[in-house]
């Protein structure tokens, strides 16, 4: 039996393209048991037109774990839902908020802030799908848009629709003239207008993602209100001091938190993925598909470089496998990287 959704909003970890796949989840869930934990985003159309099992596939230890799905078509949305139905998702989430060429082009993504009666159009028919939470992932905006104008206009209408968990990026996507790395950084942040959309609709989940690097800085915004907070680059690269001890963020978590700063947790964390990766190379994958997400693991601690250093430069090489991450292992303590 996994958590329910409605216990897994307080922390979560972004969905990130070509990161947060089912090896990374895997890694991230042996640190924390609550936080919900997200797919990379798939298109609708992948779903229905492509390998449904290398796309949705995922281990039951993963749990909570939400689908995260781009499109703006409803009755393809619907139709990817319906397939993903099986997989039995903790939760369907609606891609608003990703300000790259690719998905602009598809015409979904942070372009759909433009058109919140089209996006409520799908989150109804992806509802008439599955019975798990259909959320939203948005921007504050768009380009010239004002936050303070579309954005209560824009979560009004999702809630009109059903939707009662709705995560915000605190920044503005600019379509044209910012790459998505610059997207992600250059947009000031702005949290007031995230704390005055829970303010506004205190009946439904708000939770805030964008520019949370500490679990301090989650703390402090769950006691300014919000219902969670989402967590995206930090967690992957520097994943023990995000996730190690999070599940302390819950009421009733009674067990003592381990310190994130702690080598000894995080070796911990590396010896409970070893029966993962022997099972992943015994059926044929390769090293470096997992230990590239785990590189940050010692981030800050001693042996750091030479664990990031040893798999980066063989992980990818043809046979390697427990031996090498054994190798990887032995050099935490022997440096200061």
């Amino acid at each position: 039996m996994h958590a329910s959704p409605s216990l897994a909003h307080r922390l979560s970890v972004a969905p990130m393209m070509d990161w947060t796949d089912r090896h990374c989840r895997y890694f991230h869930r042996l640190m924390t048991r609550r936080a919900m934990l997200y797919t990379e985003m798939v298109t609708a159309p992948a779903v229905i037109h492509g390998p449904k099992p290398r796309l949705l596939d995922y281990s039951a230890l993963e749990h909570p774990v939400a689908l995260q799905l781009g499109g703006s078509d409803p009755a393809e949305l619907a139709q990817a839902v319906r397939i993903a139905g099986p997989w039995a998702y903790a939760e369907v989430n609606l891609n608003c908020g990703c300000p790259s060429d690719r998905v602009q082009s598809g015409c979904f993504g942070a372009v759909l802030m433009k058109t919140p009666d089209l996006v409520a159009q799908c989150v109804q028919a992806m509802q008439g799908e599955t019975d798990a939470p259909v959320t939203v992932k948005c921007r504050i905006g768009v380009d010239d848009q004002e936050p303070a104008d579309i954005l209560p206009r824009f979560v009004e209408t999702m809630a009109k629709a059903g939707v009662r968990h709705i995560i915000i990026h605190a920044r503005k996507a600019w379509l044209q003239g910012l790459s998505p790395k610059e997207n992600r950084e250059i947009p000031p942040l702005d949290y007031a207008v995230v704390l005055a959309m829970k303010a506004r609709f205190p009946e439904l989940t708000i939770c805030l993602n964008g520019g949370v690097t500490t679990l301090a800085q989650v703390r402090d915004l769950l006691a300014q209100g919000l219902d969670g907070v989402m967590v995206g680059r930090a967690a992957y690269h520097d994943p023990a001091a995000v996730l190690i001890g999070a599940d302390a963020l819950w009421a009733g978590e009674t067990a003592e938190a381990p310190d994130a700063n702690s080598v000894a947790a995080c070796l911990s964390v590396a010896r409970a993925m070893e029966p993962y990766i022997a099972d992943h190379l015994a059926q044929g994958g390769r090293l470096h598909q997992i230990t590239r997400h785990m590189l940050g693991l010692f981030t800050g601690r001693p042996g750091a470089r030479g664990f990031r250093r040893v798999l980066s430069e063989g992980a990818s090489r043809p046979g390697a496998g427990l031996d090498l991450y054994h190798e990887a292992l032995g050099q935490i303590g022997q440096d200061l990287g």
